[in-house]
């Protein structure tokens, strides 16, 4: 059975509970505003998230003993970012009602005749529903226990004020008694829904088959949330039951649940983002109208307008990058950031740079913990991350201690050195002397004084123009800056937080995650090596032979 759900986007061709929406549009009335306790219809982005979350496994075995032996959901967890006021809390409320009172269980395979009888399960609304043959069936839990989570108790109304209007106004009041903390579910004995928040540590800990959590994007170390969600699933792990997370955009910078889930390489987990075409810029208004029409396409109730005033509102502040979160549904760092991850990512544009270009370098060297690495930069403004190895072995120039048995190779980076100053004209290296002034000076020695420069990043003012010199490469219209779109860079690059100083500067710092930014010193310092390079005239002529190009240097700077 297939239900086209938007003939542009989603079209579901996959075994599912499909009686899970109609269930959900027959006892989940729309809770406030003029058409309040009208029947539901959910939007099309709402029923593929849910028919995604109870999407079944082709080879699931109904085993009627113990139906939560039956393993026969394809995902056990849903996260869901979307913009604000696109309809994500009543959508996660549907989803609470269901699994306390609904077909929220896989129950074997529908055969002739199969069907769904409210009367069968407490409900007076009369409701059926027929199953097509083959379809998967759905059955109640048995004890239901739930509990809506948010950092704070205003956020869980979020979810919990239009469940109690869903039930105040439908058929579900036969079945849940609501009260203003929990739901008492009353034909299931000790079955009930429960509200709480980081402060509730007792009952966080308890077994529970269903958990929403909401707006996971603010969930973090430094709140205590993340202890929060990882204690969840575990007490869901327990009763095999699952859990979905809702939440506007997240700042890349705080490493919160959100962003966890995002980027998690689960297989069993689905996701659900759809930002906005990447060459729409926020700040710029036309584009901003495109941008909003784009990511609340579907959810009937928004109006444009007021959402455009609001972002406006939120700009004229200062607070561009929350208002793309919030309403542009895109992951914007916060003002603490020093680069914007995305800004950065687009200028990727991979391309091969030929044995013999002239380049220069960037070196940031560490010991025990934080990383080491050479970033390379070259005439016409293209940085990437070169490669070294015998044999064509071309490993990065990259060195995380953690996969070196916990200290930087030095003997390992000595050779990626020596080999980058042969296979290429080196016109310049720029290296941080720290846990290094040794191995400098013995590069210094051997390939020039002039080649090797010693650039301390202790230096807060020569750091801080270093930094501005490369943000502004990147993020101005007309530059030509690209790079090659190094996964370990753009992390290092995101991960950057600028720590205020005295006198309107900044330090670049880790952010209190732990995430590291040593690689994007590195591709600052190559940054300014060239800039150097260029300001003084020292890149070398081409020389056309009729075999080869050649390079010739126009002074005797980077001779020995």
């Amino acid at each position: 059975m297939a239900r086209r759900v938007d003939p542009d986007a989603f079209v579901v061709d996959f075994p599912t509970l499909f009686i899970t929406v109609d269930w959900i549009e027959q006892h989940c009335p729309v809770p406030d505003q003029f058409r309040a306790g009208q029947r539901m219809e959910l939007y099309d982005w709402q029923a593929w998230c849910t028919l995604n979350h109870y999407r079944v496994r082709e080879d699931a075995e109904w085993q009627p003993e113990n139906p939560l032996l039956s393993t026969a959901f394809v995902h056990r967890w849903s996260q869901i970012i979307a913009p604000q006021k696109t309809g994500k809390g009543p959508w996660s409320a549907c989803g609470v009602a269901l699994e306390a009172a609904g077909p929220a269980l896989f129950a074997g395979w529908a055969g002739k005749g199969d069907g769904w009888a409210c009367s069968d399960h407490g409900c007076g609304c009369g409701w059926e529903y027929d199953y097509r043959p083959g379809e998967p069936m759905g059955m109640r839990w048995p004890t239901p226990l739930i509990q809506i989570t948010a950092f704070a108790e205003d956020q869980t109304e979020n979810i919990y004020r239009p469940l109690r209007s869903m039930i105040r106004q439908g058929p579900l009041s036969d079945l849940l008694k609501v009260g203003e903390k929990f739901t008492r579910i009353v034909d299931v004995e000790e079955g009930r829904i429960d509200v709480v928040t980081s402060s509730a540590q007792a009952r966080l800990g308890a077994p529970v088959t269903y958990v929403p959590q909401d707006e996971t994007g603010i969930w973090t170390k430094e709140n205590k949330m993340v202890s929060v969600a990882d204690t969840q699933r575990r007490g869901l792990a327990g009763m095999q039951g699952r859990g979905q997370e809702t939440t506007n955009g997240y700042d890349p910078t705080q490493k919160s649940v959100a962003q966890m889930t995002h980027q998690s390489k689960a297989k069993d987990e689905f996701r659900f983002h759809r930002p906005p075409p990447a060459n729409l810029k926020y700040e710029t208004r036309a584009h901003r109208r495109k941008i909003h029409e784009y990511v609340y396409r579907g959810s009937r109730h928004v109006r444009i307008e007021t959402i455009d005033a609001d972002a406006e509102r939120l700009i004229a502040k200062g607070e561009l990058a929350q208002a793309e979160r919030f309403f542009g549904n895109r992951n914007a760092a916060g003002s603490g950031v020093w680069l914007d991850a995305a800004k950065w990512k687009r200028r990727a544009k991979r391309r091969e740079v030929p044995d013999g270009t002239p380049i220069v370098l960037g070196f940031d060297g560490s010991d025990l913990d934080d990383w080491t690495a050479l970033r390379a930069e070259t005439q016409d403004g293209y940085q990437f991350t070169p490669t070294y190895g015998p044999d064509g072995a071309k490993l990065p120039t990259i060195w995380n201690p953690a996969d070196w048995g916990g200290q930087v190779p030095r003997l390992e980076v000595k050779a990626a050195l020596a080999e980058l100053m042969t296979r290429f004209v080196v016109v310049r290296a720029y290296m941080d002397p720290p846990y290094w002034t040794t191995e400098i000076d013995e590069a210094a020695a051997e390939y020039g004084e002039r080649r090797v420069v010693r650039w301390a990043t202790a230096r807060p003012v020569q750091m801080q123009a270093a930094a501005d010199r490369l943000h502004t490469d990147v993020t101005k219209a007309e530059s030509t800056f690209t790079h090659d779109g190094c996964e370990i860079t753009a992390a290092h690059i995101g991960a950057a937080v600028k720590e205020p100083r005295p006198g309107r500067r900044y330090k670049l710092a880790k952010p209190e995650d732990g995430r590291k930014i040593d690689v994007a010193v590195t591709s600052i310092l190559a940054h300014e090596a060239a800039g150097d390079v260029t300001a003084a005239g020292l890149w070398p002529e081409p020389e056309v032979s009729s075999k080869m190009v050649v390079f010739r240097n126009r002074s005797r700077a980077g001779r020995r």
